[in-house]
């Protein structure tokens, strides 16, 4: 108590009949300097805790063990072929214990020659490293393992301060946390040794051909060299650089005592022992589509990994045969075949990658046009309605949407049957009032249609509303197989257990129901705006072509195969006078022919060709020819390069001409 407050204190206290000597002490105020050092501490613990929860939810340490790369993914056709491969070559980690010495004393030689002292920062190095900018005007790097990998695991390349801070604070997190073999480990599993390969296993089998735990010390200091500048020393394109690294390096391990200066002196480069792999090609539409599926179900692993998928190399030639300069100028064409359970089997997102990888049969969402009255006519069918029934097939003049016919072909009603065949317009939109657009789009949700599909407008009977080809061709293999909606997938598809067929079955249309549909997308080919897709074999499908034809559509299936083909221009002009009766039916039978093998002549479900036609046949020559007979003429088609030629010889004239060659030649001379 302050000497100037006592007496105060004493007359308080005999005020209150106490005694001076036994009154209590009044308590001094807190003076406010303790205040503020109280609040600067709490304040410092605050932001030590905060520190460490954005550390811990930043820098987790889990993330130091994984690959900062994507492990290469070779992608092989259903036959085993390997058709594309992408991303990195990565190998599983390296464990200190298990390596030479030399291993890791030429990387911390090189490196970081204080590694086993420093707590994640190096002073002196980052002193002599400022020294040298300032003396020289060379960058001089001053960063530990342990920053590089803060570095390369948790942060982005950017070159600025606050990079360089939030490195400084994680490499003090991980010295924290980790040990320093467990730091070292961590380092050489991911670091980047040039040639697409990340990690020192990954580098050691590419260059060398051997495991990390049998490297000379030759080996292992070139590999070190390689840390600096990997894409500018890589071995196999500057051996002479990667050379004269390697030479530091050993002097590095001389300086270090890992090796003496003579061993140093008399170690010689490496004789490289590369393992070249297949060129294959990084993307195709199929490869980039399957790509993605494949890396969706990756767990982020150490290693290469090979994935059998479900493209028929066959079946992909076939497709490329059947739309090669097919197509108008400026046109796409987009093809994709699958099987009823959604196995895509071929798949073509345009006239050629190269140009344009943008692939249009699953990213393009453009106007189905009259394939989407499959869900109309489905909904009626299921709501009644048989293909006998009559609906009016004349003008619509009410209302402020009025849809005319190709043509303007009318009539007073058709049956369902007709209609569907000859690709009504009128009497689809009047069909889909009368069922309700409600059920119509239930309907084809349930078929597997999840684009959204607007209610209350009369426009979508014709297919107005975008969707993807693959998205409209799976709907149209639940059909195929009676079971949907189906999944399209570029991995085998696992057959479903017993718990699944009893509990978990797919959802399927009644068999009168899908019997009476199938009859009506049949009739289609055979007597319908289809007849142009017509294989010589039991087929179902529809047309589809959109306003001011901007969009034809052929899609239907045959024997196993559901196929859905696309014509249309990227700016969305109009194609002229095409429809999807005409180019996408014909590229449709074409791929079909040659996809199917003929039916046998005791099959009683074969479409007899015109008897003014000659059969067609295909007589397959090897990967890249093949002869076939087609529309009168011997068609031979063989791949140049990236393009495939077809070579056309009418078979009349070649029977007279052959004829008139007869004529002219004399007589063979009579036998001896």
């Amino acid at each position: 108590m302050d000497r100037l407050d006592r007496p105060f204190a004493d007359a308080y206290a005999t005020g209150l009949g106490l005694s001076p000597a036994v009154a209590a002490p009044v308590a001094a105020p807190v003076r406010p300097r303790r205040r503020w050092a109280r609040r600067i501490a709490l304040g410092l613990l605050a932001l030590i805790a905060a520190l460490l929860a954005w550390l811990a939810i930043t820098a987790p340490l889990s993330k130091s063990l994984a690959p900062i790369a994507r492990p290469q993914i070779t992608l092989l056709a259903a036959d085993g072929s390997p058709i594309a491969r992408k991303g990195a070559r990565i190998e599983a980690p390296v464990r200190i214990a298990a390596l030479p010495a030399h291993v890791p004393g030429a990387v911390i030689a090189i490196e970081d020659r204080r590694f086993r002292q420093h707590l994640g920062l190096d002073p002196v190095a980052i002193a002599r490293a400022v020294w040298s900018n300032i003396t020289t005007g060379r960058t001089q790097g001053g960063s530990t393992i342990t920053q590089q990998l803060a570095k390369f695991t948790f942060l982005t390349p950017e070159r600025s301060l606050t990079r360089k801070a939030r490195e400084a604070l994680i490499a003090l997190w991980l010295e924290a946390w980790l040990t320093k073999d467990q730091i070292l480990e961590r380092y050489l599993s991911n670091a980047y040794f040039g040639d697409n390969c990340y990690g020192l296993r990954a580098a050691a089998l590419h260059y060398f051909n051997r495991q990390p735990e049998r490297l000379t010390r030759a080996q292992a200091a070139m590999l070190a060299g390689l840390l600096q500048a990997p894409s500018r020393l890589t071995p196999t394109r500057n051996y002479a650089g990667a050379r004269a690294r390697m030479k530091l390096v050993l002097a590095a391990m001389a300086d270090t005592g890992v090796i003496s200066a003579a061993t140093a002196r008399r170690t010689r480069a490496p004789r490289l022992d590369v393992q070249r792999e297949a060129d294959l090609p990084s993307g195709t539409w199929f490869a980039d589509w399957a790509m993605a599926e494949v890396e969706d179900d990756d767990d982020n692993a150490y290693a290469s990994r090979t994935v059998t998928t479900t493209l028929d190399a066959r079946l992909q030639r076939a497709a490329r045969r059947a739309v090669a300069g097919v197509a108008p100028r400026g046109a796409q064409v987009a093809l994709v075949a699958m099987r009823p359970n959604g196995e895509v089997v071929a798949m073509l997102g345009g006239r050629d990658y190269a140009a344009s990888p943008f692939n249009r049969a699953t990213q393009a969402r453009r106007q189905p046009g009259s394939t989407f009255k499959l869900f109309v006519y489905l909904a009626a069918l299921q709501n009644g309605w048989s293909p006998d029934d009559r609906i009016a097939n004349t003008p619509i003049t009410e209302g402020s949407y009025r849809p005319r016919n190709s043509g303007d072909r009318y009539s007073d009603s058709l049956s369902l049957a007709q209609a569907f065949a000859q690709s009504s317009n009128v009497a689809s939109v009047r069909l889909m009032n009368a069922v309700g657009d409600g059920k119509v789009i239930a309907l084809a949700r349930r078929m597997g249609v999840r684009t959204p599909l607007p209610a209350g407008d009369p426009s979508l009977a014709l297919g107005t509303t975008g969707l993807t080809l693959i998205e409209l061709t799976s709907a149209y293999a639940g059909f195929a197989g009676n079971a949907f909606p189906v999944r399209p997938t570029a991995l085998p598809v696992t057959p479903p257990s017993l718990w699944d067929r009893l509990f978990n079955a797919p959802a399927a249309l009644p068999d009168g129901v899908h019997d009476d549909m199938a009859s009506m997308l049949r009739a289609v080919i055979t007597r319908g705006t289809g007849r142009a897709a017509n294989p010589g074999r039991p087929a179902f499908g529809k047309t589809g072509t959109t306003q001011d034809n901007r969009d034809a559509l052929f899609v239907g299936h045959a024997g196993d195969l559901v196929v859905g083909v696309w014509v249309g221009r990227d700016d969305n002009q109009p194609l002229g006078n095409i429809t999807g009766g005409g180019l996408p039916a014909r590229i449709w039978r074409d791929f079909m022919r040659r996809a199917i093998p003929p039916p046998s002549a005791d099959d009683d479900e074969a479409d007899e060709p015109d008897a003014a036609d000659p059969p067609d046949a295909a007589f397959d020559l090897g990967p890249d020819a093949e002869l076939r007979l087609e529309d009168g003429e011997a068609v031979l088609t063989t791949r140049i390069g990236d393009q495939d030629i077809d070579v056309r010889l009418d078979l009349d004239r070649a029977e007279a001409f052959a004829r008139r060659l007869e004529q002219q030649l004399p007589p063979p001379d009579p036998p001896q």
